[in-house]
């Protein structure tokens, strides 16, 4: 397969790192054209770069498996950004205003601003989730040409910590690899498998990864909520490698066996499950072991969800990842949360067509990097460079090369939303900020210098000393101006 057009996207993830390339077509329904992947748990944890170099290896490995399939050079990958450290945080931005004042967009801007500005120690922001802003004592999506004395802007600072970013950017440069776009992963994952009706109605949406779990809440069509635990399907496998196994073993025991929820009468105490040829194991006790880990799972995941929202889950729970595949997973999460209405996203929903076994699988584990690859159209880049021939040679050289960068130049008031501004555009912003800053201060500065000079002047002429000075010259003026006639 040859193609000259079609888009890359590679997701970092806590198991395995997973590349995918695909086409957008006219419908807008997207085919995958060829699927990587690569084992992470040895340099990458809970979505978090340890091993700088392992990972710029692995990332080769990927583009080359991928070119493979291909035929065709890979020149540029879109990049999802996630893991542990990332979170929401609530913001608040207010300014009184005069009497009589209506609100512009200038005005709006200022906040928004001001929020952009914010500073996070060790923390980086990645995206900002507009809520709603309060116009005087009532909430507003859009408060522009509405008259008010006080005005606030609520937000949603999505922040991810400094360290993360430049170990991507590391590794990215040490594989050679160019980035076409830094993408949210947590938000394409949203977009990708929520529909909105959902968003619009309210729900809670639990992505079960392999070593972190995140949790989403939207009302009224806005992410009120984000936060990751560390706590996954992971975990629940390392308690079965307890039984004195291989955490490989413990996997396949799990994905065979382990259910989410068991009622006490469905037990059986006399079953036994097979450990290896020489040991077995009760049912119970693994039951115990499997239910013990997903219950903490499931409380912990709940707890993130802020009380306020309980009553506006009107579109329920929505489970994701692959640990959202476990038996009686929806059981689960009833008795825990009381919540009746619960879904399992097992694929996006958006049309994806693709031959490949972990595509036509639909069992939640590519949703994110699914949703990656529909998440490009934002600003679409093509990452296809020149095809490669039977012996490897690439022969149109008149494609672009890895290092070549094919976005515009933005600043962050321009991001769309959704992705994430690269360490260089970052500093090219606050750059850009600081000697805005600087010549809009020195021009301040000017203009207060020259109002306190026109005072002092006014002052002058207004002085008591001034005004005897021109009585007297007037006084002088009509006594020689009768005798100079």
């Amino acid at each position: 397969m040859v193609s000259k057009e079609f888009i890359v996207a590679i997701e970092l993830g806590s198991s395995k790192v997973t590349g995918i390339a695909g086409q957008k077509n006219l419908d807008g329904s997207i085919s995958v054209l060829a699927v990587a992947k690569e084992e992470s748990s040895s340099f990458i944890r809970k979505g978090v770069v340890y091993n700088i170099d392992k990972t710029a290896q692995c990332l080769q490995n990927i583009i080359k498996k991928l070119e493979s399939q291909l035929k065709t050079r890979i020149v540029r990958v879109y990049l999802g950004v996630g893991g542990q450290s990332t979170r929401g945080v609530r913001n608040i931005i207010a300014k009184d205003l005069p009497a009589g004042t209506i609100v512009t967009d200038a005005l709006v801007d200022q906040l928004v601003d001001a929020n952009r500005s914010m500073v996070y120690p060790d923390q980086e922001k990645i995206d900002i989730a507009i809520q709603e802003y309060k116009v005087d004592s009532q909430y507003q999506q859009d408060p522009v040409g509405i008259q008010c004395t006080h005005l606030e802007g609520n937000y949603l600072n999505i922040l991810q910590r400094k360290a993360f970013f430049k170990n991507f950017n590391k590794c990215f440069e040490a594989a050679g690899i160019s980035i076409a776009e830094v993408l949210n992963a947590p938000l394409a994952l949203a977009d990708a498998v929520l529909t909105e009706a959902e968003r619009r109605s309210g729900c809670a949406l639990i992505d079960i990864g392999a070593e972190t779990t995140t949790v989403f809440v939207y009302t009224k069509n806005i992410l009120r909520h984000l936060s990751v635990i560390p706590l996954g399907g992971a975990n629940i496998t390392k308690d079965i490698a307890t039984l004195q196994m291989e955490e490989a073993d413990a996997e396949k025991m799990k994905l065979k066996y382990a259910s989410a929820y068991t009622d006490n009468s469905e037990i059986d105490n006399n079953l036994k499950y097979s450990i290896d040829p020489d040991r077995q194991v009760e049912s119970r006790r693994f039951i115990e072991i499997v239910e013990g880990r997903l219950e903490e799972i499931v409380e912990n995941a709940w707890y993130q969800v802020p009380s306020e929202y309980y009553d506006k889950l009107l579109g329920g729970i929505i489970l994701t990842g692959g640990g959202a595949n476990m038996k009686n997973i929806e059981r689960a999460f009833q008795n825990h949360t009381r919540v009746d209405k619960i879904r399992v996203a097992k694929f996006p929903i958006h049309t994806i067509t693709g031959g490949n076994d972990d595509i036509k699988a639909r069992n939640g584990m590519m949703n994110t990097v699914l949703g990656l690859l529909a998440k490009s159209d934002i600003n679409y880049i093509n990452c296809a460079g020149g095809p490669i021939s039977a012996n490897g040679d690439l022969f149109d050289n008149a494609q672009p090369q890895p290092g070549t960068d094919p976005r515009p130049a933005r600043k962050p008031g321009e991001v769309p939303a959704g992705v994430v501004l690269t360490e260089a555009e970052k500093q090219k912003a606050e750059e850009e900020a600081r000697i805005k800053r600087e010549e809009d201060e020195r021009i301040a500065r000017e203009k207060a210098e020259a109002e306190a000079a026109e005072a002092a002047r006014i002052r002058r002429e207004n002085s008591k000393w001034n005004k005897f000075k021109k009585g007297i010259v007037n006084f002088g003026r009509t006594i020689i101006g009768p005798e100079e006639e």
